[in-house]
């Protein structure tokens, strides 16, 4: 299978890709020429249609590129030492596979990616590049935890990709020394160290950009609000948060002259975000280093919060907000199970501890339909890039000291050398591959509300839309722009991309 998932990928790009012309219009010098893509319950795995399943019920999709909204950073997922540990023990010719099927110009184009510093969840073990407790001048600092793992990776990214991506870093913890409870898990960073965790920043950005690595952002902290001390965190109220970006963050990074976006919040996208954008931006000395918020999507299961994303976008209109962190959790994998991933059986952290309040908010849900519906509604409401996170996983669901098993786009069987490329990483394709940076998203309406769409403009004047249909039955497609129109269909539970 994984033969023929490449050799379909290989064909998608020709070095001229004919485009298709679609017939059924009512008006035959009024059509377009467009190429869709179909990812379906029913087998579809990002193919090319040119023939479309019969649908009673139509749907018009108007589009307007001339209504324009954000500006689109990017797509993609993380690169974590569990990731980069599985690559490792890969043959050449898999490891291979995987990067390009990732970066390569034959895969998803990933143009977003992101980092953690020091280790998080997702690691062997519990490291820091700062090991030896009071040096405050980093005199001991490494990046040689990184150097057999994640640092190979995204170089084998950088090289087969032919545009590039940005890089995001995160933090999940400052060493255990640095702290009020000595602990890799929960605390706070003590005040005295505070020049210190900066300093931190900048040597890491010097050691990766040593290694011909440009790390695009940081973000403050990984979930300061904490994971209730399950693994590496370390807790921030957004004041505190503020007064180290503003006094100690910020100046050090503009002092040293090191260009990097600096990201703040980094947790779910509920009612923390409201306060945290509230404290972050009114804080004018604080909001003049920060280039944005950093969000996660595991407030709920099917909830995209469409009014937080909102509120966080009009609280700062010209910064960014990115999407940086989002996987199926608490999960083993369905190893060669594609059905799964279409079913409505996949279970969150919330549906087994949140608490009573918040327990309707994690419901049982499709994995597929969260990842298609989350992404295209927070596109609809400001978020400019959107970021999975582990790319590639075991069977069990990863490796992760703290046996916080999710599951990942692409599952591997490292020692029979076998990859599975799951509907996941099919429906990350569909936005990352054919929405390029630079697009914007542009205005749309359609007639249809169990139908979720979002559109945009790329670099080079094509038009993409990404359309989910959710529902057991077909839908006919009516597309009009500037008076030209599309006729065409998609299946039942399917998901669509249009490039006109």
């Amino acid at each position: 299978m994984n033969r023929l998932v490449f050799k379909h990928m290989a064909w998608l790009v020709h070095l001229s890709l004919a485009l298709v012309f679609i017939s059924g219009c009512e008006n035959e010098s009024e059509q377009m020429n467009a190429q869709i893509f179909e990812t379906s319950a029913n087998g579809n795995q990002l193919t090319e249609l040119t023939e479309f399943v019969d649908a009673e019920q139509r749907v018009e999709i108007s589009i307007f590129p001339n209504q324009e909204f954000q500006t689109i950073t990017g797509f993609g997922g993380s690169f974590t030492e569990a990731s980069a540990y599985l690559l490792n023990r890969l043959s050449r010719e898999n490891r291979m596979k995987i990067i390009e099927a990732y970066f390569g110009e034959s895969g998803a184009r990933y143009s977003l990616t992101r980092t953690h510093m020091n280790s998080s969840d997702f690691s062997l073990r519990n490291y820091s590049y700062a090991p030896v407790p009071g040096d405050t001048q980093l005199e001991h600092f490494s990046i040689d935890e990184d150097r057999e793992d994640i640092i190979p990776m995204i170089k084998d990214a950088m090289a087969v990709s032919e545009e590039g991506f940005k890089i995001i870093a995160s933090p999940w913890t400052a060493p255990p020394w640095m702290k009020d409870n000595n602990d890799w898990r929960g605390g706070r960073l003590l005040p005295q160290y505070y020049d210190t965790w900066a300093l931190f920043f900048e040597k890491y950005l010097k050691a990766y950009r040593s290694e011909g690595i440009d790390i695009w952002a940081f973000t403050v902290e990984n979930e300061p609000l904490g994971n209730d001390s399950n693994w590496e965190s370390m807790h921030f109220t957004p004041e505190e948060m503020n007064e180290f970006v503003k006094n100690h963050l910020g100046p050090e990074l503009r002092d040293s002259g090191e260009e990097v976006k600096i990201f703040g919040y980094d947790q779910n996208r509920d009612a923390e975000l409201i306060e945290w954008v509230d404290v972050m931006y009114d804080d004018k000395e604080a909001a003049a280093y920060y280039d944005g918020t950093a969000v996660h999507w595991y407030g709920s299961t099917f909830n995209y919060f469409p009014d937080e994303l909102q509120y966080a976008h009009s609280k700062a209109p010209e910064k960014h907000l990115i999407q940086t962190e989002a996987t199926v959790d608490a999960e083993v994998p369905r190893w060669r199970e594609d059905a799964w991933y279409w079913s409505k059986e996949a279970t969150d952290w919330g549906w087994d501890w949140a608490p009573e309040e918040r327990k309707h908010l994690h419901p049982k849900y499709v994995p597929v339909y969260r990842y298609a519906r989350d992404i295209i509604g927070t596109l609809n409401n400001w978020v400019d890039g959107w970021v999975d996170w582990n790319m590639v996983l075991n069977r069990q669901g990863g490796p992760n000291w703290a046996k916080n098993w999710c599951v990942a786009p692409v599952i591997v069987d490292p020692d029979a050398d076998e990859v599975y490329f799951t509907p996941l990483y099919y429906t990350m394709s569909h936005f990352s591959r054919y929405i390029r940076p630079g697009a914007v998203r542009i205005g749309h309406t359609h007639t249809d509300e169990d139908l979720m769409v979002t559109a945009v403009k790329n670099p080079d004047s094509s038009i993409v839309i990404v359309v989910l249909n959710q529902h057991e039955q077909p839908k006919a497609l009516n597309i009009s722009l500037e008076g030209k129109t599309l006729n065409l269909a998609i299946d039942q539970r399917a998901l669509q991309t249009i490039v006109l």
